[in-house]
């Protein structure tokens, strides 16, 4: 018979599991031992916050979840900024800790002892499973990639005491689970049809929700000629260079005023929530339509006068179907040049202009279908999210929401073994990289070329300007900037300095030849050309 270790790992391979991140401990040995037998290739990442970045960038690019092996209480507690950000971000991740031994009491002494690990993780997933009987593990494991793989996929802890990883289990894998997501009410749809089809100014939100309907949702866009603006997570669900495409720009100022004088605003998959608007919930003046897997996101930061629960894809065909039974109204000889308008195009293209020489040295030096990894970084809020075009979804990975520090390098890692061959590259501060400077090792071990491209301004640079902007004094954000194409090759790597967009394009584009992390570092711009501040 199978030991628990043996049978979560055969688990994972039943449900199409194929690359783990993690780091081996004394207490998880157990589960290890059966990696290579069953065909799971194991990335170690140097710091168990990067096996989670790793994953969640691993499973954005691919659409399938992330999974995580760590060890107990501290290692598994390293991952949790890791996890928060794949909840706030709605990305499939599964989390795989031991635990303290079965029946344990707190207060023992015992190594890495957590007074409740679960709870600890419960705080930051969608739900934390502790294991009381190894022979639940295939039920278990099956009801938790059909919550990963339907419905509103967020990260989810499997928690086995270790007292229990080795004890033998008379159980086989389980298949998936089949899942049907709900329906909307076809009436309800009607009447949200009617809507949109007698609105003269609609405009679509969509959002990471939207990644799965992307011929819809062009399809009603342009029904509607209506413009579409992303959040950065739907960012590339309408390709950024299709006429009615204002791309990810909910915080352009000139977009916010064109969604509060729209009479009618189609929501797909999306919180309409600050972290993308930067200054609180839209203001919505006309009838709002929300399409949503998620029926507890209808009336968040917008009341919806037609909340739409179900797949976004069926929804939108759904609501394009009744669209074309509605008779022709006056708006449908608007003449498509004028949406959206000029203006509003205008400004999204000027936004984030200190960075533009950056972000478009980058867009020159990567294939149109590369993957581009950013970090909570001004030359990634400010620059790439508007600067950087793309063409479909998951090429443009960002930490909204929950906005930690250190993502882009191991998200990174992630993103180039969901997709070998994509070409990958990373946008980084160089505050931000230093907190997990040490996946170089890592992506030096994959062999992928990588271009991590360093906007470099000595520290915080944002926190530094809100500082100022408060006049109070600038306090713990003014940092040595360490010799990073030194740290790469120190690695195994590769690294150079650039002081122009010229420069910045060529070393990319050689980056994109050479096995492993190249560390590009690139002055920030001046400020003399400074975005409009959020």
């Amino acid at each position: 018979m199978p030991s628990a270790g043996e049978l979560l790992v055969s688990s994972l391979r039943q449900h199409s599991v194929d690359v783990v991140f993690g780091i081996p401990g004394t207490h998880n040995l157990g589960i290890y031992a059966h990696l290579d037998r069953h065909g799971l290739r194991h990335v170690t990442p140097r710091h168990e916050q990067g096996a989670g970045y790793a994953a969640d960038g691993y499973a954005r690019v691919s659409g399938r979840p992330g999974v995580v092996i760590t060890t107990t209480g501290p290692g598994v507690l390293n991952a949790a900024a890791a996890a928060g950000q794949a909840y706030s971000d709605s990305v499939p991740m599964l989390l795989i800790s031991p635990g303290m031994p079965s029946g344990h009491r707190g207060g023992e002494g015992l190594l890495h002892e957590t007074r409740d690990q679960s709870a600890a993780l419960a705080a930051v997933c969608a739900a934390s499973h502790r294991v009381r009987d190894p022979a639940e593990l295939p039920g278990l494991l099956a009801t938790v990639f059909t919550r990963l793989t339907s419905g509103r996929p967020r990260p989810v802890h499997l928690e086995i005491p270790y007292d229990l990883i080795d004890t033998e289990v008379d159980a086989a894998p389980l298949p998936p689970l089949p899942a049907a997501a709900p329906v909307a009410d076809d009436r309800a749809v009607a009447a949200a049809a009617h809507t949109l089809a007698a609105a003269r100014r609609p405009v679509v939100v969509a959002g990471g929700g939207a990644r799965r309907a992307t011929g819809e949702l062009r399809d009603i866009a342009e029904a509607l000629a209506a413009p579409v603006v992303t959040t950065a997570n739907g960012k590339g669900v309408l390709p950024e260079s299709h006429r009615l495409s204002l791309g990810a720009a909910l915080h352009v100022p000139e977009v916010q005023q064109l969604l509060a004088s729209a009479d009618a605003v189609l929501a797909v998959g999306t919180e309409l929530s600050e972290t993308d608007t930067w200054n609180g919930p839209p203001r919505l003046t006309g009838r709002v339509v929300r399409v949503d897997i998620d029926p507890g996101q209808m009336h968040r930061n917008a009341t919806a006068d037609h909340p739409l629960t179900g797949d976004a894809a069926q929804v939108l065909t759904g609501l394009l179907g009744h669209l074309r039974s509605v008779p022709a109204h006056p708006r449908s000889g608007r003449r498509s040049g004028d949406t959206p308008p000029p203006a509003v195009r205008s400004a999204v293209r000027d936004y984030g202009r200190r960075w533009r020489d950056v972000t478009g040295a980058l867009r020159a030096a990567l294939p149109e279908d590369a993957v581009l990894t950013n970090d909570s970084a001004m030359a990634c809020y400010f620059g790439a999210l508007t600067g950087f075009p793309t063409e479909r979804p998951g090429r443009f990975l960002y930490p909204t929401g929950f906005g930690t520090l250190g993502y882009a390098l191991p998200a990174a890692v992630g993103a180039s073994l969901a997709s070998p061959g994509r070409p990958v590259a990373a946008l980084s501060g160089d505050g931000g990289l230093q907190f997990t400077v040490n996946e170089l090792a890592t992506a030096v071990e994959v062999g992928a070329p990588l271009p991590v491209v360093v906007v470099s301004n000595g520290g915080y640079g944002m926190i530094r300007q809100e500082m100022t902007e408060r006049g109070q004094p600038t306090v713990g954000v003014d940092l040595a900037v360490p010799d990073f194409p030194a740290i790469a090759r120190a690695y195994g790597g590769h690294g150079c300095h650039v002081a122009s967009p010229a420069e910045l394009r060529d070393a990319v584009g050689k980056a994109l030849g050479v096995p492993g992390p190249t560390v590009v570092v690139v002055p920030e711009p001046p400020a003399s050309s400074t975005a409009p501040s959020a």
